[in-house]
């Protein structure tokens, strides 16, 4: 027997247990059964649709919980990070769609052109080009799911996402201007050019954007987030670690500094003992608490 961590979109990860010779897994762990035991989750599925040069790209849509056919449900677009990575049939504890299903969201996650899972051509195609097929394979999908699933109501949805999904709301932001309700930006690129030269992460940058940035400035500046700026118009809330060093806490407080200045409705969280990611428990919690309010505020139906 061999043992793997397995997890779905509705159940957090259990060690299982597979014959060397192949066939069902079987469970040998159940950590969370006692807590999970009255707890309703929103039920999944995956679509596909023509997205950047007609290639096909997929998606997932998660219904909230107590769906009622008929009615029609606000919608939280998640945009994955990385961008070398994927949202899918896993249980995440930082970007999990069941989060927002369970107060009355309909979740939407695509696995825009850069995602993992579908071929190293597929990766590859997003180094130089961070504003470009994934933000079409985005407005593609969003459109697909609306046209598909009839009970979102896309025109009560807010876009969030952090790391690469942080720079996409900087970019929606000025290029999808009346595309949301709200945006929520999470340790986000706000200017490509100076993100340059303070990340630790510098081979990273430099390998996606094919050079340094006075090697190759034209690079830096075709998909820059800080050019856009005077199209902004959605309100946003700006999350930012003061310990990131990834995307360093300068970029979150420009975002914040830019919308403010712009007279556009903002907030700013901030976490003095976090890095590019919110780990301890309790700020996760006032991290949820703060993204769940910003969406339900702007995503309420109008009064009679």
């Amino acid at each position: 027997m061999k043992s793997r961590r397995a997890g779905t979109a509705d159940s957090p990860a259990d060690i299982h247990a597979v014959p060397l010779a192949g066939g069902a897994s079987k469970a040998l762990t159940a950590v969370n059964a006692e807590r999970l035991k009255d707890v309703e989750f929103g039920a999944y599925e995956q679509f596909s649709f023509k997205g950047w040069n007609d290639e096909t790209v997929y998606g997932w849509v998660v219904k909230p919980v107590g769906f009622k056919e008929g009615q029609r449900y606000p919608v939280a677009f998640i945009v994955h990070g990385g961008p070398q990575g994927s949202m899918g049939n896993l249980f995440h504890y930082r970007w999990n769609p069941q989060t927002h299903a369970g107060k009355g969201f309909a979740a939407v996650f695509i696995d825009f052109h850069g995602s993992t899972g579908y071929g190293q051509a597929f990766t590859d195609s997003i180094s130089g080009d961070w504003g470009g097929k994934p933000f079409e394979d985005l407005q593609k999908g969003l459109a697909a799911a609306a046209q598909r699933y009839s009970w979102l109501d896309v025109s009560r949805a807010c876009a969030l996402g952090g790391s690469y999904g942080g720079y996409m709301m900087n970019w929606i932001a000025g290029n999808w201007p009346d595309g949301f309700r709200c945006i929520v930006d999470h340790s986000g690129i706000f200017d490509s050019r100076f993100m340059s030269y303070t990340t630790e992460e510098l081979w990273f940058d430099e390998w996606e954007m094919q050079g340094t940035q006075y090697e190759k400035p034209e690079n830096f500046e075709r998909h820059n987030p800080i050019n856009h700026v005077a199209k902004w118009k959605a309100p946003m809330l700006v999350i930012h670690g003061m310990l990131d060093f990834r995307v360093p806490f300068e970029q979150g407080l420009a975002t914040f500094t830019a919308l403010q200045r712009r007279g556009i409705e903002s907030q700013f969280l901030w976490f003095p003992d976090e890095n590019h990611w919110i780990l301890k428990p309790h700020n996760s919690v006032k991290w949820h608490r703060t993204v769940e309010a910003w969406l339900q505020r702007w995503t309420a139906p109008a009064s009679p």
